[in-house]
């Protein structure tokens, strides 16, 4: 299993470590900043550090276990059979800009959520857009209006916090789960969980900012039909 510290602080930039185990695409190591692809946020990239040389990593992922995260390397980059050993030192970096439009608009996501009622049925969290698709039926969204209240809540520069729930509280507050295509990590005990303090409460595993501030302004670039009652809601950073 790979230590999540991204769970703990997503604003940490470095971190060092030690392989665990090798793939022909990549390195697992025993603890790790660099957020795996899931719950629609794209994985990190950026660097690690062994013996001297810099290894960029170009996408992170969960391996087949969903325990151990799994830092791609280009085949070109691995070097010679040999070279890289288990227990070897590893210094990591993130592509923190990258990540920081990802906190941005994962957040942003959350405050359409707060502002849209309706089951979300899908989504993808983008570095520059990003969309969340809801089951609204025949309800029409004033993209407008939806732009302004989005703004709102970014401008009053409210609080996020992380926090929990026992698997059992969450069996019993289905509702919480805002995204059908999403299903928050079950048989721990506990779900990580977001809190956008008295606007949105839900499970969730991605990165986010600590404030709404920090998100800056938002544009409701989209809202289209997709299909006979999803409706798909694509927001942008208006400085990323």
């Amino acid at each position: 299993m790979t230590e999540k510290v991204f769970y703990q602080d997503s604003y940490q930039k470095t971190h060092s470590s030690e392989i665990k185990s090798l793939r022909d695409d990549g390195l697992i190591l025993t603890s790790t900043i660099f957020y795996p692809l899931g719950g629609g946020q794209p994985g990190d990239t950026g660097r690690l550090t062994i013996n001297g040389k810099t290894y960029p990593v170009i996408d992170t992922c969960y391996d087949e276990d969903r325990e151990s995260i799994i830092h791609f390397i280009d085949e070109g980059d691995l070097g010679d059979p040999g070279e890289l050993k288990v227990g070897d030192a590893v210094d990591m970096e993130i592509n923190w800009q990258r990540r920081h439009r990802l906190m941005r608009m994962h957040s942003s996501l959350h405050l359409v959520c707060s502002l849209i009622k309706a089951q979300a049925t899908g989504g993808s969290v983008g570095e520059y857009e990003s969309r969340l698709d809801f089951d609204l039926q025949d309800e029409v969204v004033d993209k407008e209006k939806l732009n302004a209240a989005l703004n709102e809540l970014v401008s009053r520069g409210v609080p996020l916090s992380i926090g929990s729930i026992s698997d059992a509280e969450l069996e019993q507050n289905p509702e919480l789960v805002r995204t059908m295509s999403v299903q928050p990590p079950r048989g721990q005990g506990s779900v990580r969980t977001i809190t956008i303090e008295g606007v949105d409460y839900q499970p969730c595993g991605g990165t986010h900012v600590k404030n709404t501030a920090e998100i800056g302004e938002l544009l409701v670039s989209k809202v289209k039909n997709k299909g006979k009652q999803n409706k798909r809601i694509t927001i942008t950073l208006v400085n990323p």
